[in-house]
C-alpha cells in the first residue's frame, strides 16, 4: 500500500518485524510444548527461549540475506534463529514442523489482529452514524427513488439505516475473525506424522487459536471469508459516500463535506467546494472489490498444497487491511463532521409541487369509494399537469370536479407529519446498538 493511505497501527500488524515475531513465537512455543512432553530436554527448551533473537530491522535484513542462499523464506528464518540460539539447543527449533505450520498459524494471528483494528474502527463509525441519526431524526427531506422525488423522509432515517448497515458489517467482521482464529501444527500434508497432536493443542491454546483439521495448509475459504468481510464494509462506506456526493451537488445542496480553513477546492476555480473525500472513498471501494477475486481464486490449490496463494496473500491482505482501515477512519470523520442544510431540504421537498403526496391522495380516493384504477388515473392526470404547468398538485386536485375530496382532506393527506408518523419504528432498531456491536 502506498504511504498516502497507510496508518501506522495497521502497517505495523503486517510489517516484516511483526511477521517474524509471530513466526518466532510459534517456533518457541512448539519447542516448549515438546519440552513439556519430555521430547526436548527442559534445559534445552529454556535455553531456546532465553537465547531467542530480538526481532528488529537488523534481524529482518539478516533473514533476507540468508534467503538469497536458501531461496526459501522459512528455511532462511530457521537458519538465522538456530544460529542465534546456538547448538545443540538450537537444533530443536522447527522440530517436527513444516513451513506452513508456522506461516499459516502466524498469518492467522496477523489477520485476527488486523480484524480487531477494523472492528474497533467500524464500531466508532456505527456509533457516529447512530448519533447523527438521532440528531437529525426530525429533519424532513424528500426521499428519492431512481433519483426522482418519491415521498418525504427524514435525514435521520437515512443515517439510521446506514448505522444498521454498519452493524451488519461488524457482525460479518466478527464472524470472519472467529473463522480465522485457527491454526495448524500437523506437519507435512497434515497427518501429524512427525508431530504429536498434543503439541498443536498446547501451542494454539496459548496463542488464542483453535486447532482445525487441515492439509499441509489451512483451507483458504477462511481467508476468502475474511476478505469478503472487509470488502462488504468498503462497499457500505461507498454507498454512504455516494449519497453525500449526490446531496452536495449544486442543484441539491442538502449536505456537504466539512470545508476547513485554508482548504482549496480547485486550483483554477476559487468558488469550488468539492466532495473530494467522498470521491476518494468511492474509488477506494473499487480497489477493495478487486482484492476479493484473487482471495476467492486462492481457495483452489493443488492436492495437499501449493504456493500459488502465497504471493497473492503477501500483496492483497496487507493492502486490503490498510485500505479498509483508512476508509473506515476517514468515513467516520466525513459523516461525523457532515454539514447539513435543513432549510434546503425543506425547499427541495416543495420543489415538486406537492407530488410527493401522490400515494396518500391515491389511497384517500380509494377510501372515498373510487376503484383503484380510477383513483390512480385521476391522481396521475393531475400529477402530470403539475409537472408540465409548474402548478400546485393540491390546487389542481381541488379544482378537478372528478376528485371528490375536500380541501381540508387534501391538506390532511399532504401533511408531512402524517407521512412520517411511524418513523419511530425505524429508530427503535437503534436501541441498544452500542451493546450489540
Amino acid at each position: 500500500m502506498i504511504p498516502r493511505y497507510q496508518m501506522p497501527e495497521m502497517t505495523e500488524v503486517f510489517s516484516d518485524v511483526a511477521r517474524f515475531q509471530n513466526w518466532l513465537e510459534v517456533e518457541l512455543l512448539v519447542v516448549e510444548a515438546w519440552g513439556e512432553l519430555g521430547v526436548v530436554p527442559a534445559e534445552h527448551a529454556a535455553a531456546v527461549r532465553s537465547r531467542a533473537p530480538r526481532i528488529d530491522k537488523a534481524f529482518v535484513d539478516e533473514v533476507r540475506l540468508r534467503e538469497e542462499v536458501t531461496n526459501h523464506d522459512v528455511a532462511a528464518f530457521v537458519d538465522v534463529v538456530q544460529s542465534k540460539v546456538g547448538f545443540p539447543e538450537g537444533a530443536w527449533v522447527h522440530y517436527g514442523l513444516t513451513s506452513s505450520d508456522v506461516v499459516d498459524t502466524a498469518f492467522a494471528m496477523m489477520v485476527c489482529s488486523g480484524l480487531d483494528l477494523v472492528i474497533a474502527a467500524a464500531q466508532k463509525l456505527c456509533l457516529i452514524l447512530r448519533d447523527q441519526a438521532v440528531r437529525f431524526r426530525d429533519t424532513v427531506m424528500v426521499g428519492r427513488t431512481h433519483g426522482i422525488h418519491a415521498e418525504p423522509t427524514t435525514f435521520g432515517v437515512k443515517v439510521a439505516l446506514w448505522s444498521l448497515q454498519v452493524e451488519r458489517d461488524i457482525e460479518r467482521l466478527k464472524r470472519a475473525r472467529s473463522t480465522m482464529s485457527v491454526g495448524k501444527l500437523s506437519g507435512a500434508v497434515g497427518t501429524y506424522s512427525n508431530i504429536d497432536p498434543k503439541v498443536e493443542e498446547m501451542v494454539l491454546a496459548r496463542l488464542g487459536l483453535r486447532p482445525v483439521p487441515a492439509t499441509q495448509v489451512l483451507a483458504r475459504d477462511r481467508h476468502a471469508e475474511a476478505m469478503y468481510s472487509l470488502v462488504s464494509l468498503a462497499s457500505s462506506i461507498e454507498s454512504f459516500a455516494t449519497e453525500v456526493r449526490h446531496l452536495q451537488r449544486t442543484e441539491v445542496g442538502e449536505a456537504e463535506e466539512a470545508f476547513r480553513k485554508g482548504q482549496k477546492g480547485s486550483s483554477a476555480m476559487p468558488h469550488k467546494r468539492n466532495p473530494i473525500l467522498s470521491e476518494r472513498l468511492t474509488g477506494m471501494a473499487r480497489v477493495m472489490r478487486g482484492y476479493l477475486q484473487p482471495a476467492l481464486e486462492d481457495i483452489a490449490l493443488w492436492h495437499e498444497r501449493d504456493i500459488s496463494h502465497s504471493s497473492v496473500e503477501r500483496i492483497v491482505f496487507p493492502d486490503a487491511f490498510s485500505l479498509i482501515y483508512y476508509m473506515c477512519r476517514k468515513a467516520t470523520s466525513l459523516l461525523g463532521e457532515l454539514v447539513v442544510y435543513p432549510e434546503q431540504m425543506e425547499k427541495n421537498l416543495g420543489a415538486s409541487y406537492g407530488l410527493v403526496y401522490s400515494q396518500p391522495v391515491l389511497l384517500g380516493l380509494i377510501e372515498a369509494g373510487y376503484s383503484r384504477d380510477d383513483a390512480y388515473r385521476m391522481t396521475q392526470r393531475n400529477a402530470m399537469r403539475a409537472w408540465q404547468e409548474g402548478r400546485s398538485f393540491k390546487d389542481l386536485l381541488d379544482e378537478d370536479p372528478e376528485v371528490k375530496l375536500s380541501l381540508d382532506e387534501l391538506e390532511r393527506l399532504m401533511d408531512p407529519e402524517r407521512a412520517l408518523k411511524n418513523v419511530f419504528h425505524i429508530f427503535e432498531a437503534l436501541d441498544g446498538i452500542e451493546d450489540r456491536i
